[in-house]
């Protein structure tokens, strides 16, 4: 389908394509409920796993699709889904998602190594406001996927894990080598599953507040806290200020957000 419709892998949309129909099928397989949650993907491409997401028994997907060269074959695809399947030609990073239509939806998407980041930072912000997103199943590179499922003292723990952890539980599900996409990435990949947490998120109230705080102390995480931050009284939140940002829990980074800020 590819070769017919002449489309290649742009590098300026972060495109990496995945066909391989075991690990396509056992992403859209690991979607919670899904014969009963709609399902938003971003980032269809050539619909590798749009194709599984279908075939999993999704009654309703809408794709979110930057690059419009895709369309003679999302098209198609449309076409064979009996109208469980729509596309929006847009941005992700510009789509109000609240204005989909949908009371609550599950997202599902091997996402653009260039914005992926960004991308869960807003589904936070938007889980911690109320929005009812059930799950997150999501493709990341083996890197990141790590920073988000990080514990306290771990080297790869920063804002990610600490603002994750705060509204859910997350765990990387599994690996996925280099050489299952086209072209083939130098990084390797992960999935990454994401459930909100509601007894953790009725416990924050602003999750931008914390936001700021982790990129302050984990903007200079090799410094001591008193030195980035000197004019806090550190002994308030029982701590002495020679402690990193490394050794803060995702609590702490809550508790310091709603009193310095």
């Amino acid at each position: 389908m590819m070769r017919e419709c002449g489309l290649e892998p742009k590098k300026q949309f972060g495109q990496n394509f995945l066909f391989d129909l075991n690990l396509t099928g056992r992403i859209a397989r690991s979607v919670p409920d899904i014969a009963t949650t709609p399902v938003v993907e971003v980032g269809p491409g050539p619909a590798g796993l749009t194709r599984a997401i279908l075939l999993a028994g999704a009654k309703r997907v809408i794709a979110i699709e930057k690059d419009k060269s895709t369309a003679p074959i999302l098209s198609q695809i449309i076409e064979a889904s009996a109208g469980r399947l729509s596309v929006i030609y847009d941005d992700a990073l510009r789509v109000d998602f609240s204005k989909l239509g949908l009371d609550e939806y599950a997202v599902c998407a091997n996402l653009p190594y260039n914005v992926g980041t960004e991308l869960l930072i807003g589904w936070l912000k938007k889980i911690a406001g109320g929005e009812k997103i059930k799950s997150l199943t999501l493709m990341f590179q083996r890197e990141v996927a790590q920073r988000i499922t990080s514990c306290p003292g771990d080297e790869h723990y920063g804002r990610l894990a600490v603002l994750t952890s705060l509204i859910a539980d997350a765990r990387i599900l599994f690996d996925v080598p280099n050489t299952a996409f086209v072209p083939r990435p130098k990084v390797q990949s992960a999935v990454v599953q994401i459930i909100p947490n509601p007894k953790k998120i009725a416990r924050i109230t602003d999750l931008a507040k914390i936001e700021q705080v982790t990129a302050k102390l984990f903007g200079q995480r090799r410094k001591m806290i008193r030195a980035i931050m000197p004019n806090v009284n550190w002994t308030q939140f029982r701590l002495t200020g020679t402690e990193r940002a490394e050794n803060l829990s995702p609590e702490m980074f809550a508790l310091l957000a709603n009193n310095l800020l």
